[in-house]
């Protein structure tokens, strides 16, 4: 059947304005234009049959004949119609229970998402169908098994994005540089990780059950019209679907719409499905993230401290490698001189003037003693210079031996800071799979 619009310019014309018309009114107080219908029905297009059964459905009189017609036209195009126009109107649960499957059709993880099963999703997720229409949505992305092709650390980096790679517990404050390292590393970063997965999980299931326990439950029972939803992407859909939108946008792919409901800032009834869908993912990533938490600290570590590696025992220090590292500062700061040669040669020359003086000529004295006083100032500033290196020395020898004997208490103080970070886990952890087994069908 012919389904060109162009072949009756005068009823395509009508159709769309009344459409248009219907739009504005469902999705502004939920109820059809006051004007009857006054278009012409158009020979193979499933539209006119179809705005002809809503308007009969919003007035309760029997759509039977014209749904059957607009059915017989294309059935997916008349379910997806009829689903969206009643969701934005705010009488979602007027729906017949076999229009949503037909409307949504099937998802996959090799195709993208269409415009049309997105809205229904979002629509569904709102509560427009009631509980029925999420628990339809859930089992439909249970069939995909999307945890089985998923990996772990997307769905981790969705919830919480921007993590610190390094995290210094307060053990560690005044010896940052240690949190680097991974003995030290992995079980401090595994609890922060843990606690801000639970801190999400928490965020998104108290914000589904405020807008649960709020003037616009998730049931949509009061009939909100789509005018008090923030997304306009149903309504896109429905003016695309009758003729009046322009180009559709790019699709995604399953995934990826799951991932975005997931970030901070995501609708909380589309998160608290991504969430349903993600929650065995995040339960292996618990399990995994509080055993790392429990990870025992080690007895004995070697820390970088001054630039020198230095193995520290829970009695203290290594007395070798302090040593080893004491040496090394010794020869690194103390700068190798050579011999005094010209304050020696001044000398000489300065004491064979003084002799030449008493024999010869008493300006050679004077001279011999300039001579004499210049190696004495050379010597001097030698002296000083080698003093200064001692006193270096000293210093970082001094503070080596200070900051081992300060890592050692670090380390006993991040050992007992160990059995609180593990029941915090574990607490954590315990938390995060209660929120998540409860699911979006708690609200």
């Amino acid at each position: 059947m012919s389904t060109d619009l162009t072949a009756s310019p005068p009823a395509a014309t009508e159709l769309h304005r009344y459409a248009e018309a219907l739009l504005a009114h469902l999705a502004a107080n939920g109820t059809a234009p006051p004007a009857a219908p006054g278009f012409r029905d158009i020979p193979g297009y499933w539209l006119p049959p179809a705005i002809e059964a809503l308007v009969a459905i919003l007035a309760g009189d029997d759509p039977l004949e014209p749904l059957s017609k607009a059915a017989g036209r294309d059935q997916q195009q008349t379910a997806v119609f009829l689903c969206l126009a009643l969701a934005v109107s705010g009488q979602g649960s007027r729906i017949h229970a076999s229009w949503l499957g037909t409307a949504f059709g099937e998802l996959s993880l090799e195709r993208p998402v269409s415009h049309g099963q997105r809205s229904l999703w979002l629509a569904a997720a709102r509560g427009a169908y009631g509980p029925a229409g999420k628990i339809f949505v859930l089992r439909k992305l249970d069939a995909l098994a999307v945890q089985e092709y998923a990996d772990p650390q997307q769905w981790v980096q969705a919830l919480v994005p921007g993590e610190p790679s390094v995290v210094v517990p307060p053990s560690l404050a005044d010896f940052p540089e240690m949190a680097e390292i991974p003995e030290l590393a992995i079980p401090s970063v595994a609890a922060a990780r843990l606690a801000r997965l639970r801190g999400r999980c928490v965020e998104i299931t108290s914000a589904r059950q405020a807008e649960h326990d709020s003037s616009a439950p998730l049931d949509n029972s009061s009939g909100s019209p789509a005018t008090a939803w923030a997304e306009n992407e149903p309504l896109a859909v429905l003016r695309s679907l009758i003729g009046l939108g322009g180009p559709a946008g790019p699709m995604a792919s399953l995934i990826s719409y799951l991932l975005d409901d997931l970030r901070p800032g995501a609708d909380p009834h589309l998160a608290a499905i991504a969430l349903h869908v993600a929650a065995p993912i995040l339960r292996g990533v618990a399990e995994e993230l509080e055993a790392d938490s429990h990870l025992a600290p080690p007895a004995t570590l070697t820390v970088p401290l001054l630039g020198h590696r230095i193995h520290l025992r829970p009695e203290g220090p290594d007395e070798a490698s302090l040593a080893t590292a004491e040496h090394a500062i010794l020869t690194e700061g103390v700068v190798p001189r050579p011999r005094p040669w010209a304050a020696m040669v001044l000398i000489v020359v300065g004491v064979a003037c003084l002799i030449g003086a008493v024999l010869a000529s008493r300006l050679l004295a004077g001279a011999g003693v300039a001579m004499i006083g210049l190696a004495g100032w050379q010597l001097w500033q030698r002296r000083k210079l080698a003093e200064a290196d001692a006193r270096y020395v000293a210093a970082q020898v001094s503070e080596l031996k200070e900051l081992a004997e300060g890592a050692v208490w670090a380390l006993h103080a991040y050992a007992r800071e160990a059995d609180a970070r593990a029941k915090q886990a574990a607490d954590d952890a315990a938390e995060l799979t209660r929120l998540i087994r409860r699911g979006p069908r708690a609200a």
